[in-house]
């Protein structure tokens, strides 16, 4: 009894040290090191919870699977670990995930407006530049993702899996249909991550214009796919305005709507809302056709892949955001 006494007391003077840890699970929790498992209580005394996928793969034997990790502010979150790719230490923070393609700005459109096409909302949720957060890492190919690192964890930069919905985490990676990252440091000159990023460019309507207040594009390294591939998952006309090997923020289309993030490709044109996703409040044109996670991947027919529709594959997979 003395003894678990005094675990217990040390465990909260530790606490006390570290800061206050909040758990968001009513499971006992683990952190992986090597071969075993350990619990949650052991792994604060020793040190284990560390605050990004980075510093667990540098200091344990780790590999690609779910994690806990703590916020600065003391939360404790479980997200997914990719330990592989490019010499590992990627932290997943999001999933765009596009629930209903024929539902514009409807429920579950996190990512643009879920409250309809409206001006009046040039913001829409405004979720790609605040402290929401919302669903489960193990469910990102199956709906909306995003966790406190989002704009907690300093990252220098980020890596995009598209992986086809409703797959398993087991298979995130064997089964995604493009995957790259960048690897020039671009967050370090916008705050550390995309919340940052995405406050010095807001994902808002009527905001500027197409081209001109574009924000960054930074060049990309293929891990899944190549340029010829990545161009080809868009339809016909857009490959006529984007250039593949790039991922672009925060980019206008004709009408002056806002998208968040165009994946794998930069626009050289105006009608991104073909081939770029995420969004502010408010899509003019054919209102509400264009508004939504996946804006007007189906201006076309849905997957067609024809005229302004994107394909099929590209339309029916999350988008899984990294950082490192």
């Amino acid at each position: 009894m003395f003894l678990a006494i005094l675990f217990s007391l040390s465990l909260n003077l530790w606490l006390c040290e570290a800061g206050s840890v909040i758990i968001l699970d009513q499971e006992v929790p683990y952190v992986k090191t090597g071969d075993t498992k350990v619990k949650l209580e052991d792994a604060m005394l020793q040190r284990r919870v560390a605050r990004n996928c980075k510093e667990l793969h540098e200091k344990y034997q780790v590999y690609d699977d779910l994690y806990y990790l703590n916020s600065s502010r003391g939360v404790l979150y479980q997200m997914f670990c990719d330990m592989t790719t490019a010499g590992g230490g990627w932290t997943l923070v999001a999933s765009v995930h596009e629930n209903n393609m024929y539902g514009k700005c409807t429920l579950g459109d996190r990512w643009s407006n879920q409250q309809g096409s409206d001006p009046n909302r040039p913001d829409g949720e405004g979720t790609w530049a605040d402290t929401v957060t919302f669903g489960t890492a193990e469910s990102s190919t199956s709906d909306d993702y995003k966790n406190p690192g989002y704009y907690d964890i300093a990252a220098q930069d980020v890596s995009v899996w598209h992986v086809p919905n409703n797959i398993d985490l087991e298979q995130w990676s064997a089964s995604s249909i493009l995957r790259y990252h960048t690897e020039n440091h671009f967050l370090n000159l916008y705050g550390g991550n995309l919340f940052y990023l995405f406050k010095k460019f807001p994902v808002r309507f009527a905001l500027g214009a197409c081209l001109t207040d574009n924000g960054p594009a930074i060049p990309i390294v293929y891990d899944t796919g190549n340029v010829d591939y990545n161009k080809n998952l868009y339809g016909p006309n857009s490959r006529q305005i984007l250039t593949p090997g790039f991922i672009a923020f925060r980019v206008f289309n004709t009408e002056g709507a806002a998208m968040a993030l165009c994946s794998g490709v930069k626009p050289t044109a105006c009608h991104t809302e073909h081939f770029c996703i995420g969004g502010g409040g408010h899509f003019p044109e054919a209102t509400p056709r264009q508004c939504g996670d996946f804006t007007s991947f189906d201006w076309d027919g849905y997957g067609t892949n024809k005229g302004w529709s994107a394909s099929k594959e590209i339309t029916e997979a999350a988008v899984l955001l990294f950082y490192r």
